[in-house]
């Protein structure tokens, strides 16, 4: 029988982070980003340009679990039992599958690019202390009316039945509750950036932050 997988205790994640400082086991030298933005606020684009121009490693937390399910391995079938059961993957299970994918790329890559995590600030408080210190914190922000529009153009072909007004919504309201205390809580590396200007602007804003990093 395969282990059962244990849920996080995330009050206990977020006691007090920075009054009890650890040193996380992975010892990582390159810089590691954490890409947030809404749907439809373009930061899928923005990571396809940083790849190609510094040559990151980009890793979805939901490619990740998809990945896993398809595996068949152990962990993945428990995972499919989760999904199908409606209920949310323990924060610790996906924090094991992103510390593996990174250390599995670590001796090639130059850097790391983590999409669409953390979701919420005890997601990010664990991910420092079981991985490694984030270097920056790229916000790709747009208003809600901009994401709506943006979406209900691309459900004319996507054919995704989540993309309707209201559940678009729905999302962006759990989004923006859940990113705002990330950040929050990374005001220091935190780098803000007018998601509603064209794309090439958009990416000379975003080389601003990252060329020092990699130039270090």
């Amino acid at each position: 029988m395969p282990k059962k997988l244990q849920k996080c205790d995330l009050a206990k994640c977020a006691e007090d982070p920075c009054k009890k400082p650890t040193t996380p086991s992975t010892d990582i030298k390159v810089p590691i980003i954490w890409v947030l933005g809404g749907p439809g606020s373009g930061k899928g684009t923005q990571c396809e340009k940083i790849v190609e121009k510094y040559g990151f490693t980009h890793l979805s937390s939901g490619d990740l679990l998809r990945n896993e399910v398809k595996s068949g391995s152990p962990r993945g079938k428990e995972l499919t039992e989760i999904m199908e059961k409606g209920e949310l993957v323990p924060m610790d299970v996906v924090l094991d599958l992103i510390r593996e994918a990174i250390l599995k790329a670590l001796p090639d890559s130059k850097g790391f690019l983590i999409d669409g995590y953390p979701r919420e600030k005890e997601q990010g408080i664990a991910f420092e202390k079981k991985i490694a210190p984030v270097s920056v914190v790229l916000f790709f922000d747009a208003s809600e009316n901009t994401l709506v529009e943006r979406l209900l153009g691309r459900a004319k072909t996507s054919g995704r039945v989540d993309d309707n007004e209201e559940t678009i919504k729905k999302r962006l309201n759990t989004f923006n509750t859940h990113n705002d205390q990330v950040v929050e809580q990374y005001t220091e590396k935190l780098k803000k950036i007018d998601a509603e200007r064209d794309t090439e602007a958009i990416f000379a804003e975003v080389q601003t932050y990252l060329d020092p990093l990699v130039q270090a």
